[in-house]
């Protein structure tokens, strides 16, 4: 699987070959990039962002985001130890609520991750 930076390389290169000049469109590139790789993994993985900021209280919701999804796991990047606890302790409760509500993104486990 092609990180970031190839995606945008691919893409670049793919743009270049269009134009016999050599230049670049960057609103060009953006359009694909946005149609072709953000948009899908917006429209997948948003529902879940969204669903994650409705089931945490405010104090927690602070101090926590969603870092990504891979392999069935959710990471979520949590600021201090305290919090990471205090969301371990209800990460079964949040497991079940976005695999019934997000089914669609396969979320298997949860891992908080202090950074």
């Amino acid at each position: 699987m092609m990180n970031e930076d190839e995606q945008l390389r691919g893409s670049v290169k793919w743009q270049r070959k269009r134009h016999l000049d050599g230049a670049v469109r960057l609103g060009d590139v953006t359009r694909e990039l946005m149609d072709n790789r953000i948009s899908p993994v917006a429209a997948r993985f948003g529902p879940i962002a969204e669903l994650w900021s409705q089931l945490l209280p405010d104090e927690l919701r602070r101090h926590c985001k969603i870092a990504g999804i891979s392999g069935g796991q959710l990471k979520v990047l949590v600021d201090l130890p305290a919090y990471r606890y205090e969301l371990q302790l209800c990460s079964s409760e949040l497991l079940s609520e976005l695999q019934q509500q997000c089914p669609r993104a396969h979320i298997k486990k949860i891992k908080f991750v202090v950074g």
